[in-house]
């Protein structure tokens, strides 16, 4: 699977397009502005910012700047040939003094596939708007964190089809107390993602983010080495949400949860996307009766000369 539309809602509001031209429309309420401009065949030197993508933002920022809550960066040209806007993001900070959520990055695969999209450091995001509260970005090429202090940010979601050791270890070398929720796609080797179980050490120990509540460690090809070593990961103790979707795992990284730590505490765990038989599927809900589990989309493995293949949701 790969991504097939963009974001309705982000940050708890209904997303609206900002016109390629004209006036932005009337909204009724709060809303997330989305803005994009997709530029193919570029006409700019590979690597540049577009230039129609920074005309349209500019107009943008000028035209409802201060009242901006919310933002999803899409297109920002052709994001396999042009760099993506970070630095233009930074420069608009004081322009955009109300802004809480970002997502950076909202493009379907027609218009760039993940392991295309060139993004760079996104931390300089965090550094630019310290009352930022909510942080989605997504990306593949040259896409990168560095370790930061952000006193406000409550929400980080890292979505990839393969995500480094580099870009996780960063990660949870950051300050982040107020974060209450974090979502690191993993994904596989082949395409980048070479995070093991032992990179999230110091975050399964819960030696990270001490607000922490919810945890997603998703699309990955290692769901059963995940499951097994989160069956005693202090972390999970003081967690109301856990999730393992749209990656590999199977009935033996289930068993092994299972047969760890309790997890009736939970109020929900999300092992959509799996590789579980139906009777491994319907032993959850059995041992966890007051927890909301989701347990659908359940996924067969390929067989190719002999050999069994499971994939995760999203790869390419």
């Amino acid at each position: 699977m790969t991504f097939g539309s963009h974001a309705h809602t982000f940050a708890g509001r209904p997303v609206v397009d900002v016109p390629a031209d004209g006036p932005l429309p009337t909204v009724d309420g709060e809303v997330t502005w989305r803005i994009a401009c997709w530029d193919y065949p570029p006409g700019t030197k590979e690597g540049d910012l577009s230039a129609e993508f920074a005309a349209a933002f500019d107009r943008f920022v000028a035209a409802a700047g201060p009242s901006v809550r919310s933002l999803v960066v899409g297109a920002w040209g052709y994001a396999a040939f042009h760099i993506a806007p970070i630095a233009q993001l930074c420069a608009a900070a004081s322009r955009l003094p109300a802004l809480r959520a970002l997502f950076l990055g909202d493009m379907t695969s027609e218009e760039c596939e993940v392991s295309w999209m060139r993004v760079g450091d996104v931390s300089p995001l965090l550094d630019a708007y310290p009352q930022l509260e909510v942080l989605r970005v997504r990306g593949g090429e040259d896409f990168h964190f560095s370790p930061v202090r952000h006193a406000r940010l409550r929400e980080l979601t890292v979505q990839s089809g393969g995500l480094s050791r580099e870009f996780v270890t960063a990660v949870l070398d950051s300050d982040l107390p107020a974060l209450t929720d974090l979502e690191l796609w993993l994904g596989i080797d082949d395409y980048g993602g070479d995070t093991g179980v032992a990179d999230l050490a110091p975050l399964l120990a819960g030696e990270r983010f001490p607000a922490l509540r919810r945890l997603g460690l998703r699309n990955a090809e290692i769901a059963d080495d995940l499951a097994a070593a989160l069956a005693s990961a202090p972390v999970v103790r003081r967690l109301a949400r856990l999730d393992l979707s749209m990656g590999t795992l199977g009935d033996e990284g289930l068993a092994a949860l299972l047969a760890g730590q309790p997890l009736t505490h939970l109020r929900e765990l999300d092992l959509h996307h799996h590789f579980l038989s139906e009777e491994a599927a319907g032993s959850v809900a059995a041992a966890l009766s007051g927890v909301r589990v989701d347990v659908s989309d359940p996924q067969e493995p390929d067989e190719y000369d002999g050999e069994s293949y499971r994939y995760t949701a999203v790869s390419e």
